[in-house]
């Protein structure tokens, strides 16, 4: 019986295809210490930016053209 426990994350990342940043909600296992450990087959071709813990709702990237609002309406 295995006592993993596996923790919720959204991890931002690039890939080596594009610079654009991209996100990924999981669950990961957790180690000794609680740090998530995300396995090489997920890392491969990926530069990890930032592993956030639980959903994280992204509403805007960058690269991503963000809508003007009208200061005066």
């Amino acid at each position: 019986m295995s006592n993993t426990i596996l923790m919720q994350v959204t991890i931002i990342f690039s890939n080596d295809i594009s610079l654009e940043l991209q996100h990924v909600m999981a669950a990961f296992p957790q180690n000794g210490q609680g740090r998530v450990t995300i396995p090489e087959s997920f890392k491969k071709g990926k530069s990890i930016i930032a592993v956030c813990e639980g959903e994280i709702n992204i509403m805007n990237k960058f690269g991503e053209c963000i809508a003007t609002v009208d200061a005066a309406a």
